[in-house]
């Protein structure tokens, strides 16, 4: 009776303390993510049972790719979180791991038959070799027996037919085994780059006297996710309003699925600097110089590939430091717009070293060099355990010239809602956003803007006649700046940027150029014209700009050329005509606007003189 009663105290003594140490995995689900501009936050929830005593409840299947310092977890109810933390659960890398391996070793198979009919070949070869250099025939010829050299010939023949039959069946071979290898090595390389290479737990540890159920959510933020904005910029006419099609391309590998999620979109970056800017002093000094800004690139186009040359496709290339953003296709190649000023391009691909690259000429072709081991390195993986394990970085990427775009086939409703510091664009929808680092398309809002069309055109730089509508009250839209693909009357005319780093009110989209406006300029006079008058030399400049319009409608256009400034008290400028144009004397810009009816012709003249001592040397235009 005794032994009973103390053998039930110890029962239940061992239960409380199980019960105190008890740990409990949670399967929670993502309900919401807000993607920024660089990162994003994941909103999961979970309905926890909660027993009396101290519990460590474990949520998997979460994400490695945590910043850990934005984790947060909430929960109501009668129980205090005593602590909570993060750890890399690497189950997922090992199975991984064990697939490789299985492909490796049947890889491995045709590795050594590719092995064996290589050194068949090179026996074959020895013996062609050996043949051939005893077909000479040397020393006295007086006892030749012509019937053993008949039969050594034809013998010789009829063994260089077949060792040139088996060397064919051979070379065969190795091609086929060769096209085997390529589609193992792209079979490890799909495996290896998949979902991330180990998943996450948050171990929450809370304290309940009693048994009870509440409902917790944990929140943090992943770094490998982004959206970047796209237009479809569409005009019927130019008396049609310009449609605008807001959308954003959504990326992410962060290890985790995103099905059927709540999608929000901030214009946001936590990737940046929240800190505000100090000014230092300009200190002036004697020696100065000023170095003149290099001429404005607006677009830039190049291929990326790896380090042996192989076309790399689903490359993202941004400008830094903007929303705006592209990827390379299937062959490696890319187009991005650039906006005004000094630019720097940036090339980020899973699995390479990232590049940077100064925007400073309109074609930039790049290598990216692999940052993770050869796919011979890959089966061999380190595991430990609690904090101290290390995550082995194998992902491989195969150009395999796969579709990087996925589209959005089912309409969305958007709500826009400004905050302080950002925007955020709610996408009613469930939406999912597979963690396979592609770019899927949503589109935010398509808006209809009355725009005021206007040909333009700058001779001197580009005798092209553009299409440009110029939108006023554009802000109240919360664009950002991005590409936009141009379509007008039916027909893609190429790609235009919405560059919204301006405070104006009036927003203008370039949209495309018309060849039925034809523009001349030219010189009519002799441009080595030179005039010296004593001590000073004196240059003329005299330009006729002719506009025909061949269109079958009347257009506006805007005709801007120039005259020169002198910022030197030692060359004068003086301007003779130009035509009624509007001149600012500070930069010596000239402007014209005019109505051209159908098959009209307008002629203007920009004329002007340059003196400068004869002993000085100035290039005049």
């Amino acid at each position: 009776m005794i032994r009973k009663f103390i053998f039930i105290i110890y029962a239940i003594f061992t239960t409380g303390y199980a019960h105190a140490y008890e740990n409990q995995k949670i399967a929670s689900k993502v309900e919401k993510v807000t993607v920024f501009l660089n990162g994003a936050q994941v909103t999961r929830t979970a309905l926890v049972n909660i027993s009396a005593g101290t519990t460590s409840l474990v949520f998997d299947g979460i994400s490695p790719d945590i910043d850990v310092q934005s984790l947060q977890v909430r929960a109501a109810g009668d129980f205090t979180i005593l602590s909570v933390n993060q750890e890399l659960d690497f189950v997922n890398e090992q199975l991984r791991a064990s697939r490789v391996q299985e492909i490796m070793n049947q890889r491995k198979v045709v590795q050594n038959k590719l092995d064996i009919q290589n050194s068949l070949s090179e026996i074959y070869q020895e013996e062609k070799n050996m043949m051939l250099k005893n077909q000479t025939i040397t020393g006295d010829n007086s006892n030749l027996d012509l019937v053993r050299l008949r039969q050594a010939l034809d013998f010789q023949t009829a063994r260089l037919t077949e060792l040139k039959k088996k060397q064919q069946l051979i070379n065969e071979q190795i091609a086929a085994l060769n096209i085997e290898l390529q589609k193992y090595d792209k079979q490890i390389a799909d495996v290896s780059r998949g979902d991330s290479k180990a998943t996450s737990n948050v171990l929450v540890t809370v304290s309940s006297k009693a048994a009870t159920q509440s409902r917790f959510t944990i929140s943090y933020v992943v770094r490998n996710a982004a959206w970047y904005p796209t237009y479809d910029i569409r005009a019927k006419n130019v008396n049609a309003p310009v449609a605008i099609a807001y959308k954003a391309n959504v990326s992410q590998r962060c290890g985790e699925e995103w099905k059927n999620v709540k999608l929000t979109l901030s214009t946001g970056n936590p990737a940046l600097s929240g800190g505000k800017p100090s000014l230092n002093p300009n200190y002036l000094t004697l020696g100065m110089y000023y170095a003149a800004p290099a001429g404005s690139i607006t677009r830039v186009t190049g291929t990326v590939a790896d380090d042996t040359g192989a076309a790399l496709p689903g490359v993202a290339v941004n400008v830094k430091g903007t929303s705006i953003g592209a990827v390379t296709d299937a062959a490696g190649r890319y187009s991005i717009q650039i906006p005004a000023g000094p630019q720097t391009l940036m090339f980020t691909y899973v699995g390479y070293q990232p590049q940077e690259q100064a925007a400073n000429r309109e074609r930039i072709d790049v290598k990216l060099n692999a940052s993770v081991q050869s796919l011979n390195e890959v089966v061999v993986v380190g595991y430990g355990s609690g904090n101290k394990q290390r995550r082995a970085d194998n992902a491989m990427l195969s150009a395999d010239g796969e579709a990087i775009k996925g589209l959005a086939t089912v309409p969305v409703q958007v709500q826009q809602q400004e905050n302080q510091t950002n925007v955020e664009f709610n996408i009613e929808n469930p939406y999912s956003v597979p963690s396979d680092g592609k770019q899927y398309t949503v589109e935010i809002n398509t808006i209809n803007i009355e725009a005021e069309y206007q040909y333009y055109t700058a001779p001197k730089l580009s005798t092209d006649v553009f299409l440009t509508a110029t939108i006023t009250d554009w802000n109240k839209y919360n664009f950002l700046s991005g590409e936009a693909n141009v379509f007008f009357e039916g027909t893609y005319i190429g790609k235009s940027l919405i560059d919204t780093h301006n405070a104006n009110d009036t927003l203008s989209l370039s949209l495309g150029t018309d060849k039925n406006i034809v523009v001349t300029r030219t010189l009519q006079r002799d441009m080595e014209e030179k005039k010296v008058f004593g001590s000073t030399k004196k240059e003329t400049r005299d330009w006729l700009i002719t506009i025909k319009n061949r269109k079958s409608q009347k257009i506006s256009l805007l005709l801007e050329d120039q005259v020169p400034v002198s910022q030197n008290s030692a060359i004068e400028v003086e301007t003779h005509e130009t035509s009624g144009a509007k001149l600012d004397a500070v930069t010596g810009k000239l402007s014209w606007t005019f109505m051209l009816n159908s098959q009209q012709e307008k002629k203007v003249r920009v004329k002007y003189s340059v003196k400068y001592p004869k002993n000085q040397s100035v290039i005049v235009q």
